[in-house]
Parts: structure tokens; sequence; C-alpha cells
């Protein structure tokens, strides 16, 4: 194996990224400089089912990496023997498209004789906001808000990560296209909702906002999905297009609502002036707006990555990565990926 000093880390890391249906390749020079960072999706595969098919996500990981890889070599300037460490999503996500990474990542770690580290996709995407210009100090509190995910984290530093609070039931990126999909919209639905709320009113339609009393910075979401299918069977046929503008702007308003206050509430609770919101829901204009407002309004600092890099991508895989192997943490030949977070012992 390369000797790699354990207080730097490697220098250049290839980091693989397939928990769901982006297949994703990144270089990362000195665990903080993207040379490169390739995603190709598979939205439009999936869209005809409207939501992603497991087995056909797997196979067309399959089908990508190999190309996905070369490319992100061949944009960063480098080639693979080049390579001083891997970092590749162990979980949680789906088990056939994350096998793919997993195991080509750990034949190629063999050949290249490099160490390799399994990063869980939250942590990856709690540090994506270390990829732009203006990252934040520590500690902040992470929101972490996506199609799978909907959680609240306090980050001490690049690898001290305490779990503060996660949604119940569906995550807010899943209620998005579960409303979506009972209006009649397109795939994938959030993106779709988002575009038609700029032109409804959001205090058209009263909505709940679930805020557990019990457990406050958890989060709960169907029931708010359930509110919007009882309006829905009330609302007189056919729709009208002012009234389905309403109901996205007044339901997206209810989720952001919900966002906000905990996010804020989490970081007074541990007294942390900084927010950071990431995952795929927070390239959601409205979302950036009130949680700007509002830290604006608390005294706080809130960081948010560009849209790009809120979704799926593997430089975020690739900062934390570059921390754990720096740390000595690296897998062995027998661990594996896991499906769900809460299922093992997150190691952080």
């Amino acid at each position: 194996m390369k000797e790699i000093a354990s207080h730097t880390g490697p220098c250049l890391l290839l980091a693989l990224e397939s928990s769901c249906d982006e297949t994703a390749a990144s270089v990362i020079k000195d665990g903080l400089t993207p040379l490169s960072n390739v995603v190709s999706s598979q939205i439009r595969i999936h869209k005809e089912f409207g939501g992603i098919v497991p087995e056909i996500a797997s196979r067309h990981h399959l089908k990508a990496l190999l190309l996905v890889v070369d490319t992100a070599i061949r944009d960063a300037g480098i080639g693979l023997f080049d390579v001083e460490g891997l970092a590749v999503t162990q979980g949680p996500g789906l088990v056939g498209s994350l096998v793919v990474t997993w195991s080509f990542s750990k034949a190629l770690a063999a050949v290249l004789g490099i160490p390799m580290a399994g990063v869980n996709h939250l942590h990856a995407h709690l540090l994506s906001v270390f990829l732009e210009p203006d990252p934040p100090g520590f500690p902040y509190v992470g929101l972490v808000v996506s199609g799978g995910h909907t959680s609240l984290f306090l980050v001490r530093d690049h690898l001290s990560i305490k779990p503060l609070g996660r949604t119940r039931d569906d995550a807010a990126g899943e209620a998005f296209d579960k409303v979506a999909t009972v209006l009649g919209l397109e795939y994938p639905g959030g993106p779709v909702v988002s575009r038609l709320s700029e032109e409804g009113d959001p205090g058209a339609i009263s909505l709940p906002r679930p805020r557990l009393p019990d457990t406050p910075l958890d989060f709960s979401f169907s029931g708010l999905k359930t509110a919007v299918i009882s309006v829905l069977r009330k609302a007189p046929r056919p729709l009208s297009d002012r009234f389905v503008a309403d109901l996205c702007a007044s339901f997206e308003e209810a989720v952001t609502d919900v966002l906000t206050e905990k996010t804020i509430h989490a970081a007074q609770m541990h007294g942390v002036r900084v927010v950071c919101v990431t995952g795929g829901v927070a390239a959601n204009r409205r979302l950036r707006e009130k949680m700007g407002a509002a830290c604006l309004h608390a005294g706080l600092k809130v960081h948010f990555p560009t849209p790009f890099i809120c979704t799926d991508n593997a430089a975020m895989v690739g900062i934390a990565g570059f921390h754990l192997i720096r740390a000595g943490r690296t897998v062995t030949p027998e661990d594996d990926v896991y499906s769900r977070a809460a299922n093992r012992e997150m190691g952080w």
C-alpha cells in the first residue's frame, strides 16, 4: 500500500456516489478543492414510472460507472495511478445502487494499494458547504433535507457530528413528490410544486404545521400530506390552475415554516450561531428566502450550497472521505453497504 501520512490524508482522492439515481465521481485535491465533479442523472429514465425503480437504478449505475469515473479522471487532468485514496458512499441508500460503486471501489483500492473510506451519505451532505468559497466555522447546526432525509445535526468538526432530530415518517422532499403525484404533476415533483407555488397565494389554504412538542427537533410530514389530500377531495372539479397554484404555495409554505422554525430552535437550544442547510430541498427558493430572513432576525449566519451541490454529487463524498482517511478510519474487506443509517452506529 502507498504510504500516506495520516496527519495529512491523500492529496488526490477519487470519490464515488451512487446511493440513489445519480452516478457521480469527483477528484478532490487536499480534501478541499474539486478538480472534477461529474454526475450522470437517471431522472429521465425513472420519470415514466413516477418514481425511482431500484432494480432499474442499479442497472443504470452499472452502465454509467466506468464512463463517469473516466470522465472525472480526465477532467481533473490526472491519470488513474495518480489517485492516492478512495471515498465511496456506504449508505444509507438503495442497497443495489450502493453495491455497484462499493464493489468497484474495493477492487480498485486493492489493485492500486490505496486506502478507502466508506462515507455516510448524510455526513457528505453536511460537509458539502465546504465546497463553497465562504465555508462555515464550527460548530454549526446542519439541516439535511432531501427526498429521502430530513434530519438535524450538531456539527462540532469534520468528524464529530451529533444527531438532534429526524423525520418520523415522510422526508420533506418525499412529501413534495407525493403531493405532486396526487395533483397529477410530473416526477420529480419538488421542482414542479415549487415552480407552481410562485404563481399561487401561500395563505390561500389553511394547512397544519406539525411541531411535535414532545420531541421538538423531530419532523413529521405525513399529516400535512394527508391534509392536502383532504383539501383535494373537497375541491370542485375540474381543478382550476389557480387552485392548484394556491395549494402548492400553501403546502410549500407549511413545509418551509416547519423546517425553518425547527432549525433555528436547534441552533438556539445548543448556543450555536451558524446554520447550514443542505440536501436537494435546500435548493428550494422559498426555503432559502425564509431561512435567510429568519436567521438574520435571530442573529444567526446561514450557509447554503449552490443548487448543484445541494443535489447528490461525489465532491461532497470526497470532503468527508478525506477526513475519515486522515483519521485512519478506512474500510476493511469485510465492510459492506447499509440501507438505513438507523440500523447501525454512525461512528461519528
